[in-house]
């Protein structure tokens, strides 16, 4: 393994030198093409250029490249992006797992504001917003507590989806899609819709889809002919989006309302052969004042009010659990203007959640109990360019209360929070850079993490929570590199997070039965056996690295992006952490010419067996081939892209090593995704 780092390692760093030493030699070439449009994003504060962020790495996935990458689920979409792996839990339901952490550790946000469902509380729930309707998708990797709260440890992605229109369009623009996919016969169609009337701006969007059970390479559980092949069953998908948006836009600013209904429809991959119907409407409030005093630039505040719920059913259909999340979350910021040389960015969030998990028939709590949870917090972040150098610093304090309902008989908990980050980003040449950071971040345990007693059909788990678990603290350095001008560009990153007290689920050897715990048995059906899945705690360090070099990747002609990364994480003597990702490297090759655009993926995954003490089977590796062809045409005013991606071209057995259901439900064989996409 050692030979295999040191010759990985050589490799990437020959690799960087060569490519560096030839991008002078392509300057000339740069200045014909013309300058590359920047990309923005919109979950800074400060500076919103992908190529100057110092609090995080950035990925920012926009145009055909989202659109290509696009899945049933916001972790297939973004599972193949630098340091992000997966949950795969089927189809319906696969969360992002972030350089080896997910669930409450990394943040789902729409539009800067939480999607505030439940998927971080059980892999099976699925993540309430639709990446097929998003305008881009930002990933910020590593300490982004700083903006959004504790539960970025891992770090966040921000769905964008401008159902709150910031500008007026002088005509009706837009863009749909349809398209086919072989592997679960599936079928989905979306239309985003922008135009104005006089002084307000109005958006539509929607999206429906529908998918069948999808085909696997072998068996369904690894290394076991008598088991499901074919096709996965309980793999199958149907969903919903409508989402409704308007605003006065003037010189001063905007105000504007959104609301948006989704319902899904998804099967649980299984023994259990359970499905899931959610529901969720949400309703949000968004608006920004111009110069609102002297000595200010802005003045934003958002409303969102989530009322989102979800049943577990069996085979046949009979409910058994209910889940609600009842949400209602405020965030005001004010942005000055420099003052001393610094430049920044002070506000206020607060969030109020109501959650319960119960059983469909008593109406009693059936794993957690109602659970009231309430959050403030204030949070500063400032800049200032030292010549060469943009140096950044910032806080955020935050209180955060768990009140679980008094029948429980279980004692509210309150965590005040501290997190504090410290970064600079060195410019020591004309397109390179280097940034240092510092950080460190908190984390209150979950209302699942500290109440939890009782069965959870869909993982087979029997989950006891522990009231008296303490606040993760993660302190986090990282190290980037990186060269963001020119035909060739390329970057690096080194990141350690120690944290302390990592709450984790640590599983017991053995199954029970839930009528063995007498606080359960006025259940109203028969759970069966399961295994106990107890929260606990332990110090735990993670540490990896990210690189990437790419050579024309956003022009015409011939593109190449080569890439790696690989994480490890630990328990302090106790064996390494559970579902943690396997190393990758891969190639990404392109081709566009005039109205062609071809692509084609490579991705290696190695093996991964370093297991948890509780984990029993190692995932094997695999070879992932993807490629994509697309001709454009215009009709007038309307651009018509047809398009074909091929899916695991190789048909691979694939299993995440990230998924829970590793053994039990491999991702899709080979598929073939057949559509046309216009814009207007």
């Amino acid at each position: 393994m050692l030979v295999q780092r040191t010759l990985l390692s050589s490799a990437v760093l020959s690799a960087l030198a060569v490519l560096s030493s030839a991008a002078s030699a392509q300057a000339e070439i740069v200045e014909q093409a013309g300058a590359l449009p920047p990309i923005v994003v919109t979950a800074s504060p400060l500076n919103a250029n992908v190529d100057t962020q110092i609090l995080s790495p950035t990925k920012v996935l926009s145009g055909t490249e989202l659109r290509n990458k696009t899945g049933t689920s916001l972790g297939d979409t973004l599972s193949q992006e630098l340091g992000v792996s997966a949950s795969g839990f089927g189809a319906g339901a696969s969360r992002p797992v972030i350089r080896g952490m997910g669930g409450p550790r990394v943040k789902i946000l729409q539009n800067g504001m939480s999607v505030a469902d439940v998927s971080s509380l059980s892999d099976d729930h699925a993540v309430a917003t639709e990446a097929a309707l998003a305008r881009q998708i930002e990933i910020l990797r590593g300490p982004a507590a700083l903006l959004y709260g504790s539960g970025a440890i891992g770090g966040l992605v921000n769905v964008v989806n401008d159902r709150i229109p910031t500008r007026l369009q002088k005509e009706i623009s837009g863009e749909t899609e349809a398209r086919y996919s072989s592997v679960d016969n599936g079928r989905s169609s979306s239309v985003m819709l922008d135009g104005s009337a006089g002084p307000v701006g109005m958006h539509l969007d929607s999206n429906w889809r529908d998918t069948g059970n999808y085909k696997i390479p072998g068996n369904a559980t690894l290394n076991d002919p008598a088991s499901a092949s074919g096709r996965l069953p309980t793999s199958f998908t149907h969903e919903t989006n409508l989402g409704l948006g308007a605003s006065y836009i003037a010189s001063w600013g905007y105000i504007g309302a959104s609301v948006a209904t989704l319902d899904d429809h998804y099967g649980i991959p299984t023994d259990e052969k359970s499905f899931i119907d959610l529901h969720q409407t949400r309703y949000d409030i968004a608006g920004q004042i111009d110069e609102p005093l002297t000595g200010f630039e802005k003045l934003s505040f958002k409303l969102g009010r989530t009322d989102y719920g979800h049943t577990e059913k069996g085979e046949d259909g009979a409910a058994h659990t209910i889940f609600s999340n009842q949400s209602t979350e405020t965030r005001l910021e004010l942005a000055h203007k420099p003052m001393a040389g610094w430049h920044g960015t002070f506000g206020v969030q607060s969030d109020d959640t109501r959650f319960s998990s119960l059983g469909a028939a008593s109406n009693m709590p059936d794993t957690v109990p109602k659970t009231k949870s309430t959050s403030f917090a204030a949070f500063l972040v400032e800049e200032r360019d030292f010549g060469p150098v943009l140096a950044t610093a910032g806080l955020r304090l935050e209180s955060v209360k768990r009140q679980p309902d008094a029948a429980a008989q279980l004692a509210d908990r309150k965590f005040n929070l501290a997190s504090y980050s410290i970064g600079g980003l060195w410019r020591f040449a004309p397109g390179y850079s280097f940034g240092p950071t510092l950080s460190v971040a908190q984390r209150a345990p979950g209302a699942e993490e500290l109440y939890s007693h009782g069965p959870h059909e869909a993982t087979a788990t029997f989950d006891i929570g522990d009231p008296a678990l303490k606040k993760e603290t993660s302190r986090n350095i990282e190290l980037t590199l990186q060269k963001t001008t020119g035909l060739i560009r390329w970057k690096a990153n080194l990141f350690e997070n120690h944290v302390r007290n990592y709450v984790y689920g640590r599983m017991g050897e053995a199954a029970v039965d839930d009528h063995d715990h007498s606080a359960h048995d006025d259940h109203d059906h028969d759970h069966g056996e399961f295994t106990e899945r107890l929260w606990s705690q332990a110090d735990a360090t993670i540490r990896g690295a990210e690189a990437e070099i790419s050579y024309n990747l956003l022009g015409e002609g011939f593109s190449v992006r080569g890439f790696a990364d690989t994480s490890r994480g630990k328990l302090t003597n106790m064996g390494n952490l559970p579902l943690q990702p396997a190393s990758r490297y891969g190639v990404d090759l392109g081709y566009v010419q005039g109205a062609w655009r071809s692509g084609l993926t490579i991705l290696r995954a190695q093996q991964q067996d370093r297991l948890a003490a509780f984990e029993h089977s190692t995932t094997p590796a695999y070879t992932k081939i993807d490629a994509s062809l697309a001709y454009t045409q215009t009709l007038g005013a309307l651009k018509l892209t047809w398009f074909a991606l091929a899916k695991n071209l190789l048909n691979q057995d694939i299993r995440l090593a990230t998924s829970v259901l590793k053994d039990v439900a491999p991702q899709p064989g080979r598929s073939l995704i057949l559509g046309v996409r216009s814009k207007f």
